[in-house]
């Protein structure tokens, strides 16, 4: 107990430390299987990553985030810093002259069709900061919307102790986007695909807890109860508008939470002889102003499940499989009164499903089905010649992973390679199957995207 409250003091004066870290990021994509973790722990990616490059977590990639990423005998802060940079080949199935409108990133630089872009390039800071506290901070330029933004951020300071006979892992993850701090690959900041096109077209409707990246800073509580047993619940507040512009992250209007908004998650684990099983829920509730000088707000509840299964009692052959649904319900209080939708109570539901299997963590294959579905409603639902927002598709992957393994001498811990060829196919997009908008004539199919992506991280 003693050791307990000796850790807990220190957990208070590093939460201290953190708020004033946050405080300087609001004036301030994705980072996965940094090179900079496996030099500062001397272990190659695969000891961490399923696939050896992406977010696909082992269970020690997991308990090192847990833990606030600050194992390891590496004590360079030189080590810790790295970068990475993504390039891309995007064909559809039909050419796009609205490109750059319906994206609202695109430049008038790129084409209708078959472009070959710089998706992005960033630097990072991934490791141990002080002591239990660690971090992981990504600022990246985006070659499509060419504008330079913090990313994902994540910063935490973790202990472990025991009390009452229980082993706890507990901690506090300050970070800038909701389930960005999540150990499993399920919530919206790391589900599955992964990457995808932006020089492509998209489903309209989705969560807000998926749309808020970048533009809200908040914390959260959590403790692991004998590597069992997840419980976390904390609160965000949106970033103001010069902030987001410090970050990159203005485009034309701020989000504007009204008051905090509560984000909670539990999650039962079970790892067993290569086996591993999760289950879990998680929520997220936020009333925003889309008018910020009223303060009539809409509110979003959003609640989860998820599921994941890996087997990796065999190295040579991982088997994978995720699922996850999202319920939100919509209380438009502001847009209702603005004439901007019939109804004032709205649903809509996201379900993902999606397994992989992987050979000697170097090549793999990668399947996906998601489904968005909601109420009908003609105001709402403008841009839908059936007045919904259902979509749904099919997602394919292969991909080749040559470094990261510990057969690969000296590359573990300064470089990553990831070639994918992945495949999106539409069965409905934004309510139909054909003629989606009711003026183009364009067809759910002809958003079918063909996308080569070459990623590499040092």
């Amino acid at each position: 107990m003693t050791q307990l409250f000796k850790n807990l003091k220190l957990l208070q004066q590093t939460t201290a430390f953190l708020c004033l870290v946050v405080i300087g990021l609001s004036f301030s994509g994705q980072a996965q299987a940094l090179p900079s973790f496996a030099r500062q722990t001397g272990m190659a990616c695969t000891t961490c990553h399923t696939q050896a490059f992406g977010p696909n977590l082992t269970s020690y990639g997991r308990q090192f985030k847990l833990n606030g990423y600050t194992w390891g005998q590496n004590e360079s802060y030189l080590s810790r810093f790295g970068g990475m940079a993504m390039g891309s080949l995007t064909n559809t199935k039909k050419d796009d002259s609205d490109l750059a409108e319906t994206t609202g990133k695109a430049l008038a630089t790129h084409n209708s069709n078959n472009n070959i872009a710089l998706d992005e390039a960033s630097i990072f800071y991934g490791g141990k900061v002080w002591e239990k506290l660690g971090a992981l901070v990504q600022f990246t330029y985006d070659g499509i919307g060419n504008r330079f933004s913090l990313d994902n951020t994540d910063i935490r300071a973790a202990n472990d102790a025991e009390l009452l006979g229980q082993d706890l892992v507990y901690g506090v993850s300050f970070n800038n986007n909701p389930t960005v701090q999540d150990l499993w690959n399920t919530t919206p900041a790391w589900g599955f695909p992964y990457v995808g096109s932006s020089l492509t077209r998209t489903p309209d409707a989705s969560p807000m807890i998926a749309n808020l990246g970048g533009q809200v800073g908040g914390a959260t509580l959590y403790s692991m109860i004998n590597d069992t047993l997840l419980v976390e619940a904390g609160a965000y507040t949106s970033f103001a508008k010069y902030a987001q512009k410090g970050m990159g992250q203005w485009d034309g209007g701020a989000v504007k939470l009204n008051g905090g908004a509560p984000y909670w998650r539990i999650a039962l684990q079970k790892d067993w002889k290569g086996h591993y099983v999760s289950l879990g829920h998680f929520g997220f509730r936020s009333d925003i102003q889309p008018d910020p000088t009223s303060t009539v707000t809409n509110r979003y509840t959003d609640l989860g499940v998820d599921f994941n299964y890996q087997y990796t009692a065999n190295p040579a052959h991982i088997y994978e499989l995720k699922a996850s649904y999202i319920r939100e319900q919509q209380q438009l209080m502001a847009t209702y009164a603005n004439e901007g939708a019939d109804r004032l109570n709205q649903q809509l539901g996201f379900i993902g499903v999606n397994g992989s299997y992987t050979y000697d963590q170097t090549y793999g294959l990668g399947l996906g089905y998601n489904y968005n579905h909601g109420n009908r409603d003609s105001t709402l639902n403008s841009y839908s010649i059936n007045a919904r927002p259902n979509s749904q598709y099919f997602t394919s992957e292969i991909y080749y992973v040559p470094f990261g393994k510990t057969a690969s001498t000296g590359l573990p811990t300064y470089m990553n390679l990831k070639l994918s060829l992945q495949y999106v196919a539409y069965t409905q997009f934004d309510g139909a199957i054909k003629n989606y908008d009711g003026e183009s004539g364009r067809n759910a199919s002809d958003n079918n995207t063909l996308y080569f992506n070459t990623w590499l991280s040092f």
